[in-house]
């Protein structure tokens, strides 16, 4: 083959690649991507004794031709393309294969890259990061996805004024720009519970609330008086008449939007009840107060923010609330703590959370924008309701390893999937769980035997040695893959559920050695029996985020120590 530069000059060849947005998704835009091959003569003062090069680059441009002083570097492409079509369309298809798997697996680095100098932008919305603590000493099974029905009994509110001031300890706080980072703790099993707190009122006083992306109201156990309620962590909230929300105001329409009309001419008060998953309930009066933040330069915010002011609590939350004060609703709808705050303009209308694994660490949330990060995510778009308000997105399918699982929905080819941080566990469908369990049963060959003695969870297996952590037994199972998008492997998104995503330890009264228990559960009696319900045991090791400006539900694997704009997170007192 002769490169001899006397050779005639060949002609500027240029190849664009031009690759579209998925169908479901065109806000991802297409990318474009130009290759040029040339020999051209540049003038003197622009000539190089580079070799020639292949640019990949989003415009055109032109190489100069290897110096005749450096005859030993005079390779060029265009010439060896030129006399091998065969290798110049390989190497076109390599290259066009390669830009898209990057595209597939990395499209978030395409659209969410943002600018780094927004965090200057003085009038930008805020963010803010709650700590998340783990409940001790209950081991009740929590499923939230609470909804607002209709007041039976509607009793007037019975208020009694008391300013006695309450000694508090203070919590510790990191403050950066534009947020409020506070510590994390949390665990699934034996405490199956996440919290955070909530400075409110005046004097400020913390309570501690169980985050919940499935409920709509936050609502604090209420002295109004109290006709059933749990003894919490703090002393319950005491309303002034003036903290009491009026029938007409329009959070009040906003609870009370899909229940029976009902008027009432001498309403001084607005009344709710919320009734839960797991059949317990809560009952109570819109209350508002101030919600106090603090500011990045360390001084405090007061917002006044509605809530519910719960005087009647029944079923499993009576268990739950022994170590907490009440419920921090996080969904879409208006009365949600986020969407208050966004519609004063204090945040970006964005909720994260991360649960960490380890036990002696419980994660953090934050609401704003500020704490998302630039790339590393997968996102998917949320699916819209009027009449739901949780987070849910479209799965299209779901494999134990490499064995592919019924999805048992009403339309066989696709689900829904609920992202729910108050549920402690996860739900299949009837179908999907039935086959799961039976792809499970390959442990038993191992020496695995399944412990029907063992009431933890409906599954659990003994094993054929001591097991103290997960960790022990993780080699011996799968990991669950949830793949959202599209059922092509290489361009979908998928939710990768690992062992210890599914699964937990118990230790039975009189053994000395541990269970493994599965994690997930028959969800054909919650809500419709067809949906997929993420909980807190598959949500752990993962930064969840949910971004109520774009509708869209993004993730990505983390350990929850801290946000990464940060150093280190300090810790609850006492």
């Amino acid at each position: 083959m002769d490169f001899d530069d006397e050779r005639p000059q060949q002609q500027v060849t240029g190849v664009v690649i031009i690759t579209l947005p998925p169908s479901d998704n065109p806000s991802f835009g297409k990318t474009i991507t130009a290759f040029t091959l040339t020999n051209d003569v540049l003038p003197q003062s622009l000539t190089t004794q580079e070799p020639d090069q292949v640019l990949p680059t989003t415009r055109v441009v032109s190489s100069p031709p290897p110096s005749s002083q450096s005859p030993q570097l005079g390779f060029s492409f265009s010439g060896f393309f030129s006399e091998n079509p065969r290798k110049l369309l390989g190497f076109l298809g390599v290259s066009l294969f390669a830009l898209l798997l990057y595209s597939s697996c990395f499209s978030s680095t395409f659209v969410e890259l943002k600018n780094s100098n927004d965090n200057d932008d003085d009038d930008k919305p805020q963010s803010f990061i709650f700590p998340l603590y783990h409940k001790l000493g209950a081991a009740d099974l929590e499923l939230k996805l609470g909804r607002f029905v209709d007041v039976v009994d509607k009793e007037n509110l019975v208020v009694s004024i008391n300013g006695g001031a309450m000694e508090t300890k203070m919590v510790n706080k990191l403050v950066a720009a534009n947020s409020v980072v506070m510590p994390v703790r949390g665990n699934v099993y034996p405490d199956g519970l996440y919290f955070t707190y909530m400075l409110l009122g005046n004097p400020q006083r913390h309570y501690f609330l169980d985050i919940d992306t499935g409920s709509d109201l936050t609502w604090i156990q209420c002295d109004a008086p109290c006709s059933s309620c749990a003894k919490g962590a703090n002393p319950l909230y005491k309303p002034t008449k003036v903290n009491i929300v009026a029938s007409g105001d329009s959070m009040c329409m906003e609870v009370q939007k899909n229940q029976k009309p009902q008027i009432c001419e001498t309403c001084q008060q607005c009344d709710y009840e919320i009734e839960y998953a797991d059949r317990s309930s809560s009952l109570g009066v819109l209350a508002k107060d101030k919600l106090h933040l603090v500011t990045p330069n360390g001084s405090i915010t007061n917002l006044d923010v509605v809530f519910g002011c719960a005087y009647d609590q029944q079923g499993i939350l009576l268990n739950t609330l022994s170590k907490t004060d009440g419920i921090l609703g996080l969904s879409k709808a208006k009365v949600s703590l986020p969407s208050q705050l966004a519609s004063k303009g204090i945040i970006n209308n964005v909720v994260g959370h991360c649960l960490a694994t380890d036990v002696a660490s419980g994660g953090y949330m934050f609401l704003g924008d500020d704490f998302v990060p630039n790339w590393g995510m997968s996102w998917v778009p949320m699916l819209g309701s009027p009449l739901i308000e949780f987070y849910h997105t479209q799965l299209v399918k779901i494999n134990y390893g490499s064995s592919s699982l019924s999805l048992g929905a009403k339309d066989s080819d696709k689900a829904r999937v609920v992202f729910d941080s108050g549920s402690s566990y996860t739900y299949f469908t009837k179908q999907s769980y039935a086959e799961l369990v039976s792809s499970l049963s390959e442990v038993s060959e191992l020496g695995f035997i399944q412990d029907a003695s063992d009431p933890t969870l409906p599954v659990c297996w003994r094993a054929p040695f001591p097991i103290r952590t997960i960790m022990d037994v993780k080699k011996y199972f799968k990991t669950l893959t949830l793949q959202f998008g599209s059922k092509w492997w290489i361009i979908s998104k998928k939710f990768h559920i690992p062992p210890e995503g599914y699964l937990i330890i118990s230790f039975p009264v009189m053994q000395k050695k541990g269970n493994a228990c599965l994690g997930i559960l028959d969800g054909s009696n919650v809500h419709d029996g067809s949906t997929f319900i993420l909980g807190d045991i598959s949500l752990r090791g993962q930064l969840v985020v949910y971004d109520n400006e774009k509708q869209k539900i993004g993730w990505g694997p983390s350990g929850c120590g801290k946000p990464s704009r940060f150093k280190s997170l300090p810790f609850f007192e006492g």
